[in-house]
């Protein structure tokens, strides 16, 4: 069976019509781009029966899309307790993963100044070089 990849407009399309079933399809058969957006239009689509295919897509693979479920999850406001406590611990591990990616991103250009070459190792290494200059008797 050939999957047809619906074109952003395709999706807009849905969204406006508010063609759930499709917008699911194309967050659960879709590449990454074609699964973001859907996760987006669900978002305006508005009906918490999309729920369960939105908390498959958080797990996905491509980062970009499980945000984009997790967006559409708070956005939907479903009352489910278990929706809203997986979708805080979510948001907790997407905040951890930006984090540590902001901190990378400032000390990439930072020169590290290590201070580990004063050991007894390196002190016993210099005390070697200085017997191998020295002439054999």
């Amino acid at each position: 069976m050939n999957i047809i990849q619906p074109s952003e407009s395709t999706i807009v399309f849905w969204m406006d019509i508010k063609d759930v079933p499709k917008l699911e399809y194309a967050l659960k058969h879709g590449n990454y781009n074609t699964r973001k957006l859907a996760a987006e239009a669900l978002a305006h689509a508005g009906q918490c029966s999309s729920v369960p295919v939105l908390l498959k897509a958080m797990n996905d693979k491509v980062q970009n899309v499980s945000i984009a479920a997790l967006n559409t999850l708070e956005a939907l406001g479903c009352n489910d307790d278990l929706v809203v406590t997986i979708t805080r611990k979510r948001f907790n591990w997407v905040k951890e993963v930006r984090d540590r990616a902001a901190k990378q991103e400032a000390n990439k250009d930072k020169k590290h100044n290590i201070y580990r070459w004063e050991r007894a190792s390196k002190k016993s290494f210099e005390i070697v070089k200085e017997r191998l200059k020295r002439p054999i008797r």
